[in-house]
């Protein structure tokens, strides 16, 4: 009997549950006692730092909510502990803005926002505003913005397939089962299962709210669409009177606020491991699958990452990956062509002859302090030049133009994957706002938009045009300086080869030359990294004098703006090198000269391609070196820095006991410029691996083993070491698309230069077709180069020489007699003959070749790179017929889904009207 009435009594509890104050009213009064009066920058409206709570908000949890003891530790919430934190605003009271934010955070209230105030622990004058956007508010801006939310799963289908199609996929299935399974890819049960990428999706209704997948309000929009409409609210509200007066954007140029972020989901580590306790949150997730060095050679968590930060910064991670993906073969080609040059090294004809021309006397290779030397001397160096400049060079430069086009046209193809699987491809932007600036010049002008039917400020065409000519003067006079730069490195050169060539020490004396360039790669590098400085200060100069109209023409004007001044500044000494070093030097006896006083470096006796390699090698090495360091050095030094002022300041455990905004707060927020310089750094990169790799091989391998390294540090960097960037939306890379096809066009035109020019390939090949042994015999071996390195050597008579050029010894301390002739790189007539000195028949039919070959490369690269494009598709063809399938069947379910809701709606007015006479006798 006493079990029967403890059982009814709990009957009853389940049936008729205690009365829970509704907690949207009762926030609401709490906002119209304190927060909601108009807002005062005091602490009568500040919430008590030491009574605050909050929860855990994760949205792979279950719909009951966290487990309590989280709810206490890592200031997700309100103080309610229920209510999320959207977004943070900061500032101080000390500010003289207050005025300005009172307007502002009056207006937030009224577009239907919460608000909550609270002081920071560690600063008192800082103030904390977090913004929470109740149901109501979050469907109606989804619906104003359009976005693209869940409302039935997908329904996969298999094509059909031919049964031979099917019996060698159960083979090639079987085979598998004895390989590691996909030792990239990450299993099922780590990575969760984001229901919107599983699900198809419609722009978000509320009059069809029921067709839409809502298993509990709290998580239906997820952290990353809470924060991007929150912001889109803020955008939009007036913090004065006057049609111009609005956005949080000009609040934070005028420091009414000091920073404004979306909060971080927890923390990114965890005293238990995620293998058998799971993820704390998203943060941790990213941080065990993605930001961990130890998941270095794992597949990126793309779906994740777009979750977490929003498609922008997902579309990079993907360009990023896909760019390191592609990387692989490339740098597998080039090991190859290295590998085939030390190989062949034994066999290379002209090494050998290099090396065994102990009885052929070179001219100095500089004025007065340079000695007479050995060919055999740089026979090392001859060895070394070989591994780079060998047979398979120009095989190397075609497969390197193809395959930047093969990375182009299938990153279209990822591109359109991602558009898709991420609901982007009817995604178009929205038309940006005009800036602030371009406001206050022309507010006096004003013009009807075509589009909007509304006034806005005009700027007028000799304006406009005016400030374009202005702003590209600016550009040319700093290209200008950068070709002052590069020439202050030749003088450089010039000077210092003598200099070394007088040194004390055996070693730099010996060695003069190869001393020279790597102490003008240093130097250069070192002017490259202050120029990059200057560049920055002068593009924003420059971007802010033409006044562009909108956000996005600014982004571009100085994207291309930097872009131009890196790549000038990064690569003019290069080209330099490449196409210019030692091509008008003269001949002994009638140099040509700078200011009539310097004589113009001549290239090694083993050619000028040792030098390119250097330069290319010591620049990329300490570029990528430098970079990686300042992405990631500088935030770690700032964070420690903070955490030992906090530590000194509050004791050893303050961080700890600090909440979410705060500790968020005190990480560094994300580039001024977005992910500009994340971009800038691979495209600079794209173009050192592409432009001169005909004579570089190794360039895609070093490029691939930063890149394993750079997302990792990009990685760690987004989620441990800087604020959450705001998500936001793109379809693709935006402008960078185009400079890398700039970059693909031009690479064909300095490889086809390089091979022609710079390398001895040409040379090599008239020689062996033409006056070499196999001579009209059509075939071109290691035997028919015999006598080359003789053939490509003119004589020179020392009494001929210039008195300044005229050498300090005779050579006979070296040589034992004094040197009569000296030899020395071209092709020139010997003194004795009719017309010394004067140009060969061999020097004019080398000119040919190099041209013709130059023109032939070019054409058929080009079509090469044309008939590629032509014949990958942009779209996949599974892609374009499963895009076909989900619009038909959204159409049917659609339709379905009100029908259903008809029916339901006719069911319920029959049950009513029967109900209805039924109460009438």
């Amino acid at each position: 009997l006493i079990l029967y009435y403890v059982n009814l009594l709990l009957s009853i509890l389940l049936i008729f549950p205690p009365a829970v104050k509704d907690v949207n009213v009762q926030l609401e009064r709490e906002r119209s006692e304190g927060i909601s009066s108009p807002s005062r920058d005091d602490d009568s409206t500040l919430l008590n730092p030491a009574t605050h709570s909050s929860i855990l908000d994760d949205n792979t949890k279950s719909d009951s909510g966290p487990p309590e003891g989280r709810t206490k530790s890592c200031g997700l919430c309100f103080s309610d502990g229920k209510s999320r934190i959207d977004y943070i605003l900061v500032y101080r009271k000390s500010s003289s803005q207050s005025e300005k934010r009172e307007v502002f955070e009056r207006n937030i209230r009224a577009e239907g926002l919460q608000m909550e105030k609270e002081a920071s622990l560690t600063n008192s004058d800082v103030i904390f505003l977090k913004l929470h956007a109740p149901w109501d508010v979050l469907c109606r801006y989804a619906e104003l913005m359009n976005i693209r939310m869940p409302f039935r799963r997908k329904i996969f289908y298999m094509h059909r397939r031919h049964k031979f199609m099917s019996r060698m996929e159960k083979r090639i299935n079987k085979f598998r089962g004895w390989l590691p399974r996909k030792p990239m890819k990450f299993d099922n049960d780590t990575l969760p299962d984001l229901e919107e990428n599983e699900s198809f999706t419609a722009p978000f209704s509320r009059s069809r709210i029921h067709h839409f997948i809502i298993h509990n309000k709290d998580t239906f929009f997820n952290n990353a669409t809470r924060s991007r409409i929150v912001h889109h609210i803020l955008q939009r509200v007036k913090y004065e009177e006057g049609k111009n007066k609005m956005g949080l954007n000009r609040l934070l140029s005028n420091n009414s606020y000091e920073a404004a972020f979306p909060l971080h989901e927890g923390s990114y580590h965890s005293k238990n491991s995620i293998r058998t306790h799971g993820a704390e949150n998203h943060r941790h997730l990213l941080y065990e699958c993605w930001a961990w060095w130890g998941v270095w050679y794992k597949y990126q968590p793309l779906d994740l990452i777009r979750r977490y930060f929003g498609e922008k910064i997902g579309l990079y991670f993907a360009w990023l990956g896909w760019y390191t993906g592609m990387l692989f073969p490339a740098a597998l080609v080039g090991l190859l062509v290295f590998l085939y040059g030390v190989f062949t090294l034994d066999h290379c004809q002209v090494s050998k002859e290099i090396c065994q021309a102990t009885d052929i006397i070179m001219c100095p290779i500089c004025d007065q302090y340079c000695p007479y030397l050995r060919l055999s001397d740089s026979c090392i160096y001859a060895k070394v030049t070989h591994l780079f400049d060998n047979g398979a060079t120009v095989f190397f430069a075609v497969f390197m133009a193809v395959w930047a086009t093969v990375f182009l046209e299938f990153w279209k193809r990822r591109r359109a994957v991602l558009a898709y699987d991420w609901d982007l491809i009817d995604w178009e932007e929205e038309e940006d706002e005009i800036r602030p600036q371009f406001e206050a010049k022309y507010s006096k002008k004003e013009r009807m938009n075509p589009i909007s039917g509304k006034p806005e400020p005009y700027q007028a065409f000799t304006d406009k045009y005016s400030r374009l000519i202005v702003s590209a003067s600016g550009i040319f006079f700093m290209i200008l300086v950068v070709i002052a730069a590069v020439f202050g490195i030749v003088i450089y050169r010039v000077i210092t080869v003598s200099t070394f060539a007088a040194f004390g020490w055996a070693l730099i004396r010996n060695n003069s030359q190869v001393a020279t360039t790597g102490t003008a790669v240093c130097i250069n590098f070192c002017i490259i990294m202050l120029l990059n400085v200057l560049y920055e200060k002068v593009a924003l100069l420059l971007t802010n004098l033409e006044q562009p109209r909108t956000e996005s023409e600014w982004e571009n004007s100085f994207t291309f703006k930097m872009f131009l001044f890196q790549f000038v500044n990064l690569n003019s000494s290069t080209f330099y090198i490449a196409f210019f070093l030692g091509r008008f030097t003269g001949r002994p006896g009638a140099y040509l000269r700078l200011i009539n006083r310097w004589k113009l470096e001549e290239c090694h006796p083993s050619g000028c391609l040792i030098d390119l390699c250097m330069q290319m090698g010591i620049i990329m090495v300490l570029k990528q070196t430098w970079n990686n360091f300042m992405e990631l050095g500088y935030p770690l030094i700032q964070n420690w820095w903070t955490r030992r002022r906090l530590r000194r300041e509050h004791g050893q455990n303050a961080k700890a006991s600090f909440p979410q905004w705060e500790r968020d707060y005190n990480l560094q927020p994300m580039n001024a410029y977005g992910l500009f310089d994340e971009y800038l750094e691979m495209i600079l990169q794209f173009g050192f691996t592409t432009i001169f790799v005909a004579a570089f091989p190794l360039a895609p391998l070093l490029a691939l083993l930063n890149n394993i390294i750079e997302i990792r540090l990009d990685a760690y960097k987004f989620v441990t070491q800087w604020r959450r960037p705001l998500p936001s939306q793109a379809k693709d890379i935006g402008i960078w698309y185009g400079i890398l096809e700039g970059i693909g066009i031009l690479s064909v035109i300095t490889n086809a230069f390089v091979i022609a020019v710079t390398s001895d390939f040409i040379p090599r090949l008239v020689y062996a077709y033409k006056y070499g042994p196999c001579a009209g015999q059509g075939r071109a071996g290691e035997g028919c180069m015999m006598g080359y390195v003789n053939a490509s050597l003119s004589v020179f008579r020392v009494s001929d020489f210039e008195r300044r050029s005229q050498p300090r010894t005779n050579g006979s301390e070296l040589f034992g007699e004094a040197v009569k002739y000296c030899r020395y790189r071209d092709y020139r007539e010997p003194p004795d003959s009719a017309e010394p000195y004067s140009y060969t028949l061999q020097f004019w039919h080398v000119l040919a070749a190099r041209l013709a070959f130059i023109i032939v490369f070019e054409h058929m690269v080009f079509a090469i790179k044309t008939l590629i494009a032509y014949l990958i598709p942009d779209l996949p063809k599974d892609l374009r017929d499963r895009m076909r399938r989900e619009k038909y069947l959204i159409q049917e379910m659609m339709y379905e889904a009100e029908l259903e809701r008809l029916q339901k709606e006719k069911n319920e007015k029959k049950k009513k009207d029967r109900a209805h006479h039924k109460e009438w006798p």
